[in-house]
């Protein structure tokens, strides 16, 4: 009676396991096959948004088992294997039955169960040994396929048509961030934005994104990025706040994610209420390092390139230039990254933070987030999804980095 609105082709599918498998190779060579629990690694896997459980195997058939909707899974998965269960217990028998049985070591995504739910797997689940496997997830879906890249391609060329060119005819000087806000979801409801962004990291949230005016930039955040925003409530500190208005000659900072069929891509947008002729010395200067950070940066984006040899460039860039007090955030605000990987999730791997001393791959998609606050300005600078590429990262978000001055 019913169709899938859209199917994972089984090539796709079957490459992401052999990824999947490879990576987990190195990250846990003695298990004997991948378990995942959460619905954004399940869907990466299976092309279906199952509450359930997820087994890929080193050599097998894999299984999806769903707690509910298992009739959806099977329009929307091509996979065989598909389940329905109710409980862990339930997992050796019907994993034995669909050919596929759990061995004696088993790595499973950590991340993707609370403490609790992890503790009773172990109860339910005698005789198995369980490993960290939530790594070689992180590195199968950083390398992304042609099919992903033709969906984050679209969603980055959205993007930018919405906050560059759409949301400045919709904005003007006297709103409040509260009213941006709103203005740019209808930018970007227009052009297909389909509401719902996700985060990796267990705990973390995200709502439309940071819309912060003037001094807004620079508020304590709580969120893992150098924007500041007094956001909505403190029980949603996210959006703008109603009671912050952009004035005449203030910067306006928009962090504001796009998303597309599942995938994300990430752009920052600053604006000026005024002229470019009045455009304050500091925030001239502090907007320009930015933009050449983040034209340097996109310059080293490839294969065989360590994200902590880019990071340490940058960082000494802006050590020679005198300008690491607001570089990437003022005081309890500063973060110790340069941008992120990105794709199903804002933020993905790799990192281009110390540490992170993998070399790039063609196919990786990151952010690149060089930003500067000013004392009593506000935040500045870019922020644009990038492609890895043999010639250097190629922007997704579009060709145009300055401030868009309004009013």
């Amino acid at each position: 009676m019913f169709e899938s609105l859209e199917t994972l082709p089984l090539e796709e599918v079957s490459l992401r396991h052999e990824k999947c498998r490879a990576a987990l190779a190195g990250i846990a060579p003695d298990a004997g096959g991948l378990l995942i629990f959460s619905r954004l690694h399940i869907y990466y896997l299976t092309g279906t948004w199952a509450a359930g459980a997820f087994w890929l195997p080193v050599s097998g058939k894999p299984v999806l088992l769903c707690r509910k909707g298992v009739e959806r899974a099977r329009l929307e998965s091509p996979l065989e294997e598909i389940h329905p269960f109710r409980s862990f217990g339930d997992l050796p028998g019907l994993l034995t039955g669909a050919g596929s049985p759990l061995p004696e070591v088993a790595a499973v995504e950590m991340n993707g169960l609370t403490w609790s739910m992890g503790n009773l797997l172990a109860s339910r689940v005698k005789g198995v040994s369980f490993v960290p496997g939530d790594m070689a997830l992180s590195l199968a879906m950083a390398k992304k396929s042609e099919w992903e890249l033709a969906k984050m391609r679209l969603c980055g060329a959205r993007h930018h048509q919405a906050l560059h060119k759409d949301l400045p005819g919709m904005i003007r000087p006297g709103m409040n961030e509260r009213e941006v806000s709103h203005r740019a979801w209808e930018a970007f409801f227009a052009l297909g934005h389909q509401g719902q962004m996700r985060m990796g990291a267990p705990g973390e949230e995200i709502f439309l994104g940071h819309v912060a005016a003037g001094d807004s930039g620079n508020y304590p955040s709580v969120f893992n990025g150098p924007v500041g925003l007094r956001g909505e409530h403190p029980a949603l500190p996210f959006m703008g706040y109603a009671g912050k208005v952009w004035k005449k000659g203030d910067v306006l900072t928009c962090d504001i994610g796009f998303t597309l069929e599942g995938y994300c891509t990430d752009k920052t947008q600053v604006y000026f209420a005024g002229p470019e002729s009045r455009l304050p010395d500091a925030v001239r200067a502090g907007h320009d390092f930015c933009m050449r950070a983040q034209a340097r940066l996109a310059e080293g984006l490839k294969p065989g390139v360590a994200p902590s040899a880019l990071y340490a460039e940058i960082m000494d860039m802006a050590s020679n230039e005198g300008v690491n007090e607001g570089f990437m955030g003022l005081d309890g605000n500063k973060v110790f990254f340069l941008g992120h990987g990105i794709g199903l999730a804002i933020d993905g791997y790799p990192v281009i933070a110390k540490g992170f001393d993998a070399p790039l791959e063609a196919g990786m998609v990151l952010a690149l987030e060089p930003k500067m606050g000013i004392p009593g300005v506000g935040m500045v600078g870019v922020e644009n999804t990038f492609e890895v590429t043999e010639s250097g990262g190629k922007c997704l978000t579009g060709d145009a980095y300055g401030i868009v001055c309004v009013g």
